[in-house]
């Protein structure tokens, strides 16, 4: 059992299930993007995007799709407290908030993460975040494979102190060239990364597709997603990682059926609208991006394993006993 489950946390409890469906799975909504969301809206010239042209769209898919997603993964610069401000995101809703800030500092062979300047988890926890999401860069052969460890380990603690539960989300490299990581090679990261990080703390593993998809062989996306699943101490989600949405869908498929939990998805449902016109944008993702999602939803409480029936689940964590909120 990880560090993570050896204490009653009904408050991580509480949380996960808030972003779950009722049976407990996870269709999770992710529009944390920031950097990636220039991108997306202004392809031509991403720094031409403003502020308020990214908080308006945020709004946007969070109105029309939130309320169809198990839960919704926004970020504190431009979504979070903004979409609960205006009531774009239901009260019902469960609410994941980042806790990373975006990109990353050192050399693109050795990245070293960090938490957003001026936030932390108690803030995320006090805005009434159901969960906290890490994105951490990561290679278990990068130069500062350790000091990335003690910063997961770090967030990790916090989340614990503050009874909130958190998603971790490795993003691999290679450790040579800083370049993505492709076949056989980004096999081995994902695989060998969630075992060294689900050891350390988090709750559930937001992770990528062990294969890119230059590769295109099913049976062996089930024997990596085997293996993803022996090594991952934690309950697991995929995400999606901006590929179309009938690749996700497949990707989706297999991994629930090698025991993941569900996803976490965002450009696969969204990106198609971030081009368009305000008007245009709004009946897509009512239409279009919400057909998305609900295939998804269905696929994943069709068939992914529920969170809470994984060996080692923090429901394995000691029952209250009388008196217990002395030492809470």
């Amino acid at each position: 059992m990880t560090v993570a489950q050896t204490a009653l946390r009904p408050g991580t409890r509480r949380g996960l299930d808030a972003c779950a469906t009722a049976r407990g799975t996870f269709a999770v909504l992710a529009l944390d993007h920031r950097q990636n969301l220039r991108r997306e809206l202004h392809p031509e010239a991403p720094e031409t995007t403003t502020y308020e042209e990214m908080v308006a769209f945020k709004r946007a898919v969070i109105r029309a799709l939130a309320a169809h997603a198990s839960g919704s993964l926004l970020d504190p610069e431009l979504g979070a407290a903004q979409c609960i401000a205006d009531g774009s995101l239901p009260g019902s809703a469960g609410l994941l908030v980042a806790i990373e800030a975006t990109g990353y500092l050192g050399e693109a062979n050795a990245r070293v993460s960090r938490v957003l300047p001026g936030w932390s988890v108690e803030q995320a926890k006090r805005m009434g975040a159901s969960a906290a999401k890490l994105l951490v860069y990561y290679h278990p052969r990068a130069s500062n494979a350790a000091d990335q460890e003690r910063f997961v380990a770090g967030v990790a603690a916090a989340c614990r102190a503050h009874d909130l539960a958190l998603f971790v989300e490795p993003l691999g490299f290679d450790p040579v060239t800083g370049g993505k990581l492709t076949g056989e090679a980004r096999r081995r990261c994902v695989i060998e990364t969630a075992r060294r990080l689900t050891a350390i703390g988090g709750d559930i593993l937001k992770a990528e597709f062990p294969y890119d998809v230059g590769v295109t062989d099913r049976a062996a996306w089930a024997d990596a997603c085997a293996e993803l699943d022996a090594a991952s101490a934690v309950p697991w989600v995929l995400l999606s990682g901006g590929v179309d949405d009938a690749t996700f869908e497949r990707q989706v498929e297999v991994a629930c059926e090698a025991g993941a939990s569900g996803v976490l998805v965002g450009r696969s449902v969204w990106s198609p609208s971030a081009t368009m016109a305000p008007a245009e944008r709004d009946a897509w993702l009512a239409g279009e991006g919400r057909r998305r999602l609900e295939r998804l939803v269905r696929l994943v409480d069709a068939a992914a394993r529920p969170w809470h029936e994984r060996p080692n689940a923090i429901t394995s964590a000691p029952q209250p006993l009388d008196g217990w909120y002395r030492a809470y």
